[in-house]
Parts: structure tokens; sequence; C-alpha cells
């Protein structure tokens, strides 16, 4: 029994991972008053640009470069759209969902005639398990070994960043000054240009770090957890990262642990199958893989309590004359 939770947990970080990634990119560009709908997209997008970069030159570090650099300009092109020409920040965001969707099957199909997929990916061109020091000796030690080898050792770096991100977030946010004047740009705008600060510049650079977090989410999806690109292979990942931070309430921690209970219900999804329960029989697979889905809509339904987003979140900022 031991040894089967440790496992779930186990597959319970390595889902989760994209999720807090994205959910981290999402607290720092909507902090800054840009809802970001398109980590979808980004998502997508960079897990593409990721799979056929590692593919064409054999180096998974190549491929993470070219994923952030593809989710950066596509925060951009998002930015550009709703900072620059203050558009519907909405509408920019599902454009650039709709284009990511798009254009990877178009390109994917165009290069390597698969329906949209990529070529496999093997040896250095993907991400493989760290395993840390001393796991072969705690092989044989009960509890405490299980415990090392299955979760806390044996995943592969973008694991180990996408949750080291969490604290670096929470840091960033509250005890420096760029995110001091981060949270006050996404609260009164005004304010901040008054005190002689750049509201464009700032809200640019929240939207740039959104896109490093986003890629390294995207590379982690088609280099760390997969071998190859998928058609629509974020499955709405992006849209339960926007969830889990409205849930969390726009907090780094609280967001953590909002994907950690979509990570964990996927994971059971996964144990689940075919396994039949004490006086419910065989929980039918299509259950369990819509399950975290089915609650991201209730408990944005009203189970979360008062969630109160920042005050000028989807307000174009126009610089008083």
């Amino acid at each position: 029994m031991y040894l089967l939770l440790l496992s779930t947990l186990d597959s319970t970080l390595r889902v989760s991972a994209p999720l807090v990634l994205c959910a981290m990119a999402g607290i720092f560009s909507e902090r800054s008053g840009i809802i970001d709908i398109s980590l979808e997209g980004k998502l997508l997008g960079s897990a593409f640009a990721a799979a056929v970069v590692a593919f064409e030159t054999g180096s998974a570090f190549l491929g993470l470069g070219a994923a952030i650099v593809t989710s950066i300009l596509m925060g951009l092109l998002h930015g550009f759209a709703c900072i620059t020409h203050r558009g519907n920040q909405v509408v920019s965001g599902l454009a650039i969902n709709i284009l990511a969707s798009g254009l990877t099957v178009t390109l994917g199909g165009a290069w390597y005639g698969k329906g949209g997929q990529t070529e496999t990916l093997s040896g250095d061109a993907r991400f493989s398990p760290i395993t840390f020091p001393g796991a072969e000796a705690l092989v044989d030690v009960p509890v405490i070994g299980p415990l090392y080898i299955e979760l806390i050792s044996g995943h592969n770096l973008l694991v180990y960043i996408a949750f080291l991100a969490v604290p670096v977030t929470w840091w960033v946010l509250y005890k420096t000054r760029f995110g001091l004047r981060l949270r006050a740009v996404g609260e009164n705008p005004q304010a901040v240009d008054t005190a002689g600060i750049s509201v464009t510049f700032l809200r640019y650079r929240s939207v740039i770090i959104a896109g490093i977090l986003c890629g390294i989410a995207g590379a982690y999806l088609s280099t760390g957890q997969n071998a190859a690109f998928g058609k629509e292979m974020s499955a709405g990942q992006g849209y339960i990262a926007l969830a889990a931070m409205i849930f969390g309430k726009w907090k780094p921690v609280p967001g953590l642990l909002a994907c950690m209970l979509f990570g964990f219900l996927d994971a059971m999804a996964v144990r689940l199958q075919g396994v039949e329960l004490p006086g419910i029989g065989e929980i039918p697979v299509q259950f369990m893989q819509a399950l975290p889905y089915v609650l991201t809509v209730i408990l944005l339904a009203g189970f979360i309590g008062k969630a109160v987003a920042p005050k000028a979140i989807g307000r174009p900022y126009v610089k008083e004359r």
C-alpha cells in the first residue's frame, strides 16, 4: 500500500509539473493586469518547437531554448495586441490558442508527414531522469529508501525546475522591488504611472517572464514527459493551470496545491484503469479521464470562496495627459 501511494505521488509530481509552470506564468501575467488565456497556446507552440529542434539537433537543451523563444514571441504578440494597442485581452489570448493549434498541426504534417506528430526523440534529445547520490545505497532501507528513490530522486531536470519556480515566484512577487511594482500595476496602474514607472514596460516584462515559464512547460511535455510532439498534446492543460491559478487566488503556494490536486486526479485516472473497487465495480476510464476537467468547472462555479482578482485585470491602461 505504501509503495502504491508513493508511486501515485510520483506520477502526481510528473503530471503536475507543466501545470505548476503555467500557473506561475499566469500569476506573473495576471498580477500585472493582463488576462492570459493564451497559456494553452504557448504551451502547445513551445512543445512543438522543443520537439522539432531537439530532433533536428539531437540536443534537449537546444529544444528547451527554442521552446522558450517561441513562447516569449507568442507572449510578446499577446502583449503587442493588449498592451500597445489596448485590444481585448480575452480575444487576443483565444486567437493565439487557435493559431498554435492550427500551425503546429500544419507544420508538423508538412515537415514529417505524420498528421501533426513529430519524429520520436531518443538519447540526448530527451531530458533523462536524474538519480541523486545515495539512491542505490538506500534501496533496502524501509520507508526512507522508497521515499527517496521514488519521490525525491528519479525525475528529470524540468520537474525540479517546475517546483523550484514556486518559491522563486513567491520571492519575486513579495520580496523584491520588481514584485511590489508588478502587484501595484495590477491594482492601480495610475498610481504606478504617477510615481514615474512605466506601466507598459512592467507589463511587457511580466508577459516575457510568463513566456519563459510556459516555454519550459512546453519543452517538458514533448522532451521530458513524452518522446515526441503529438497533435493537441497539451490537452487543455493550459486552461486547467489557469483554473488552478484562480483556485489558488493568484498566489503561488495555493496555486501549487491546486495544480497538485489536478495532477493527483490525473494520476489516479491511470492507476484505476481496469481496477474493480469493492461495492462499486470497475470505474469507466472515460469518467476518470474527464474528472480533472469536471472538477475545474465545479470549483470555478463557486466552491473556492471569494477569489478577488487584481483590480486592473483586463483593463487597458490609457496614460492620462
